[in-house]
């Protein structure tokens, strides 16, 4: 995987998390699949809508599941479900290394966040599992932000940025998905956009 940074002198650094820095994105759907199945869907989850849906916070990913399969369900609940479905696949995670390598590279020589559409109970584990966290000390998550204002909105990167003490046209995001990819520009900022399905 070549990665297209753009030109210019950047003074901070923002990543995503899921399908960025680590290739979580096939534990997620595994768990979607099985929390969807759990509340009647009697096919396998739509690849395609799933990772269309990359950086979107988690119970608004269940309410577009539960609409597109009209299915009745109760977002919080299946959230749960799923999220505890993660957790157990959370050992299986494996980090994206062009990304790894560029964080590692100017950690401690320029501020890096995180800013995820997993909240801090899901997201941190995997960035302690994956041994990142030590590079990360700003994680912004879309309970940071008020409610209906995480990815696309370009709150969280605003958040992040700020954190940083960083001028936001003075940031790069890594991103993914269209959702964050949408996000970061709104903020003002530059995407260095990561394919989300890692070959």
């Amino acid at each position: 995987m070549q990665l297209d940074i753009p030109p210019g002198e950047f003074a901070g650094f923002i990543f995503d998390l899921d399908g960025t820095l680590i290739d979580t994105m096939p534990l997620h759907y595994r768990a979607w699949n099985e929390a969807m199945r759990q509340v009647g869907l009697t096919e396998t989850l739509n690849e395609d809508l799933f990772y269309s849906l990359g950086g979107v916070p988690t119970r608004r990913v269940a309410e577009v599941f539960g609409h597109h399969y009209g299915l009745d369900l109760n977002p919080d609940q299946v959230m749960h479900v799923k999220e505890q479905l993660y957790l157990r696949l959370i050992p299986e995670v494996t980090l994206i290394k062009p990304v790894v390598d560029f964080a590692r590279r100017e950690a401690g020589k320029k501020p890096l966040a995180i800013a995820t559409g997993g909240t801090p109970d899901i997201a941190l584990p995997a960035l302690e599992s994956a041994g990142l966290r030590p590079y990360f000390p700003i994680v912004v998550t879309p309970l940071d932000v008020p409610p209906g204002r995480g990815k696309p909105a370009p709150d969280m990167f605003l958040l992040a940025a700020s954190k940083m003490g960083v001028a936001p046209e003075k940031c790069l995001v890594f991103e993914d998905a269209e959702p964050g990819i949408q996000g970061a520009l709104a903020a003002g900022m530059k995407v260095v956009r990561v394919p989300s399905r890692v070959q």
